[in-house]
């Protein structure tokens, strides 16, 4: 599932992922990060869905360029609650709506 409307939610956006020591809380640098998933593969990114709003500082240590290196039980840690929180953030915009939901 690709969708410019939430690619495009991230920007401005503070930093969903926020990762201890790492973020740099600047949402100028805000982009939306795609986390790993069963829809991504060899040069495919994940589905839109699968994906946290990410400041230059923690969308690099995710990906294994910044100088801090996470221990795997830590990067689930940040992505997953990235991930929550960008859900979240897009309920309330309206982007995403969960049918049923009162």
């Amino acid at each position: 599932m690709n969708s410019k409307a939430l690619r495009n939610s991230a920007r401005g956006q503070d930093c969903t992922l926020q990762i201890a020591g790492v973020c740099n809380y600047n949402p100028e640098t805000t982009v939306l990060a795609h986390l790993p998933d069963e829809s991504h593969g060899m040069g495919h990114k994940a589905d839109d869905i699968s994906a946290a709003f990410a400041c230059s500082s923690c969308h690099d240590c995710i990906d294994g360029r910044h100088t801090v290196k996470l221990t795997g039980e830590d990067r689930e840690f940040y992505l997953r609650r990235g991930q929550t929180r960008t859900l979240r953030h897009w309920v309330d915009a309206g982007l995403v709506t969960v049918k049923g939901a009162a």
